[in-house]
């Protein structure tokens, strides 16, 4: 099982989430989170007083995916979230040993 951690652009939410229940993703944890990458923040300009922000607004979505459909996962949200500029996000891939399901004690792929 793989778990997957995409920081993506707060407007494109809605279309990774649509990419991924197209490929059949069960479920997904969604927060609000803010940071920056190379872009290092950016000036805006509020009634002729520039400031800078430094924390970019973000989304971050987290999917535990079989192995057999990780590489779709991901590209689904490659694809759902490219604009081509800067502060597109990353894709954090990472190999889990065991998930439990609470409510009833299934373990692995049974749990997803």
């Amino acid at each position: 099982m793989k778990k997957i951690e995409a920081i993506i652009r707060p407007h494109l939410l809605d279309a990774v989430r649509n990419a991924l229940q197209e490929i059949d993703v069960k479920g997904m944890t969604v927060s609000e989170v803010q940071g920056y990458g190379r872009q290092r923040g950016h000036t805006e300009t509020y009634r002729g007083t520039e400031y800078q922000i430094e924390f970019i607004p973000k989304m971050k979505v987290e999917v535990v995916v079989p192995d057999d459909i990780e590489e779709m996962a991901v590209h689904a949200i490659m694809k759902a979230a490219r604009t081509g500029k800067f502060g597109d996000g990353k894709i954090f891939v990472t190999t889990l040993d065991d998930v439990i399901r609470i409510r009833t004690g299934e373990r692995g792929e049974a749990a997803l």
